[in-house]
């Protein structure tokens, strides 16, 4: 697991439990703290049968379907093309068609990282956002599991 997933599991690990903590649940017919515990137990597996999401086991992240990419971070060929794009901008513009070949090549590969990096940071946002929802979900369902059962939750 690469640093980046790690950080993502961390920060997953830290927020699930914050916004169930963040739940406040009181015994407004007066039932027993056993009674409270039993139905909290309870409305927790029936939120995670309806939300299809459990916070005590958050998916482990996902990799990113990405391109394959060299060991450098760029797409294959990329440094190839620009190299190309380059020696006939070279050879054009300054008649050096070798110099401006090494240049393209440079900014191409360049160019690659940042798009690579871009769309990495973009499927670890949307998986981030789907968690989040997720979680949302559940907390909406144990919400009304818990009232049904005559609790008032905040």
């Amino acid at each position: 697991m690469n640093q980046r997933n790690s950080w993502m599991l961390a920060l997953t690990a830290a927020v699930i439990p914050a916004a169930i903590a963040q739940q406040y649940v009181y015994p407004a017919k007066g039932q027993s703290s056993q009674q409270q515990k039993s139905d909290e137990a309870a409305c927790h597996s029936w939120a995670v049968k309806q939300s299809g999401f459990d916070p005590a086991r958050p998916p482990p992240p996902q990799a990113p379907a990405t391109q394959p990419t060299t060991a450098t971070g760029t797409t294959p060929g990329a440094g190839l093309r620009g190299a190309a794009r380059g020696a006939v901008v070279g050879e054009v513009v300054g008649g050096d068609a070798g110099t401006g070949a090494a240049v393209g090549a440079v900014a191409a590969r360049g160019q690659s990282r940042r798009q690579n990096a871009a769309a990495s940071q973009q499927a670890q946002q949307q998986q981030q956002a789907a968690t989040q929802q997720q979680q949302a979900a559940f907390g909406r369902a144990r919400a009304a599991c818990l009232e049904g059962r005559g609790y008032t939750v905040k």
